[in-house]
């Protein structure tokens, strides 16, 4: 893979997540009843980065947490022949509470159908949003977020890199391109 171009740097990453925080908030009228769920693993940075702008927005700190959705794809025989599971930790109940699930990039909708069955498999939450850090298109599946940091339109031979640095050492988002 090479690198195509950035799509965003750091001081770009943090103004799409401050607009979506606002957005969380203004939408769900507070906060008051909010869980954040990150999938693993670029998902989880970017839930814990909106909690802490919706903590100086709102002044209150929503719950968060995390969860390993590699036993519910679809596609598990594609993803590796023995999937290493993480720990799901979601440190409060899901039960009649609004849920907003994290992930980096929306692509044909697997992983999101994947967060979306892990999470009622911990409960029946009163509802469930999707905030997307980059919304690439190309949907297998009638998913769309509700919150969406930039929409970018790619071909199926481009990839979308978001990096963190709990995980990558740096913070951008990339359109790489496969080399041949």
């Amino acid at each position: 893979m090479r690198q195509k171009a950035q799509i965003m740097d750091g001081s770009a990453m943090k103004r799409a997540l401050m607009r979506i925080s606002h957005e969380i908030a203004e939408k769900n009228k507070g906060v008051e009843n909010l869980v954040f769920i990150g999938i693993r693993r670029r998902g989880e940075p970017i839930a814990e980065r909106v909690r802490d702008n919706i903590l100086a927005i709102e002044g209150t700190e929503v719950p968060s947490g995390s969860i390993d959705i590699r036993f519910y794809r679809d596609d598990l025989s594609h993803v590796a022949d023995s999937p290493e599971v993480r720990k799901t930790s979601l440190p409060f109940d899901v039960n009649g509470r609004d849920v907003i699930l994290f992930d980096d990039v929306l692509y044909t909708g697997r992983t999101a159908r994947a967060a979306i069955e892990a999470v009622f498999s911990c409960g029946r939450p009163k509802t469930i949003q999707l905030a997307i850090l980059i919304d690439r298109g190309h949907r297998e599946l009638p998913i769309r977020a509700d919150y969406v940091g930039k929409n970018l339109p790619t071909s199926r031979t481009e990839l979308v890199e978001v990096r963190v640095p709990e995980y990558d050492g740096e913070t951008g988002v990339f359109l790489m391109e496969q080399e041949g």
